[in-house]
């Protein structure tokens, strides 16, 4: 990108606050005044998320909002992988608990199935983080961090599962004990939004 460029505009699939707050710390950390993520409109609604992987959604989603807008759209989905669960919830984590699952119902689900399981009960995150054209070109990345499920909740940070994950090198600590910037260094979406931004700044000459 040339002096004086503008910068290179995306929008945000997602009406998270956690997880757009997410993404921006780390793109603008990566790239910089490179890029511009911004909102998604408030007129444009949610997206079903009808597939059956985790790339499937992320890229229903990131489509979705590119025909929408007319601009890029950056999308992700994660699951949490917990093998006591033969993987579950994995594509269904945001619904473990139901189609009315919040957070909490979810956290709460996951502690109880998991009562009688001794630890480590290990799991990993994966995420799919994809930016699609309204022409139908995209980039895709994903990201995953092993850790283990504690058996109550800890920590008043980060948002989801994070109170009882454990990552693998976080010294003990669940997500929802650790910092921002602690976070976005070893998670799973950290890593897939870097490879991302990777992609990004060669395929458009973000320098």
């Amino acid at each position: 990108m040339s002096a004086g460029a503008a910068a290179f505009r995306i929008v945000l699939a997602t009406a998270n606050a956690g997880k757009a707050a997410e993404i921006s710390a780390i793109f603008e950390r990566e790239l910089g005044p490179h890029v511009d993520l911004v909102p998604r409109p408030s007129d444009v609604p949610d997206v079903d998320e009808t597939g059956s992987t985790l790339e499937e959604n992320a890229r229903i989603k990131a489509h979705a909002i590119a025909a929408a807008t007319g601009r890029p759209a950056l999308a992700d989905d994660t699951g949490l992988e917990v093998d006591a669960l033969g993987g579950a919830p994995g594509v269904h984590s945001a619904r473990y608990a139901g189609e009315e699952a919040n957070p909490q119902k979810n956290v709460a689900k996951m502690l109880a199935e998991l009562a009688q399981v001794p630890a480590p009960r290990r799991a990993r995150f994966r995420t799919v983080a994809l930016i699609s054209w309204p022409d139908g070109k995209e980039l895709m990345a994903d990201g995953t961090v092993e850790g283990e499920i504690a058996d109550s909740v800890r920590g008043d940070g980060g948002f989801g599962y994070d109170p009882i994950f454990v990552p693998a090198g976080g010294d003990g600590r669940t997500f929802a004990q650790l910092t921002a910037a602690e976070k976005n260094a070893v998670s799973h979406r950290g890593r897939a939004l870097r490879a991302l931004a990777a992609r990004l700044a060669a395929e458009e000459g973000l320098a």
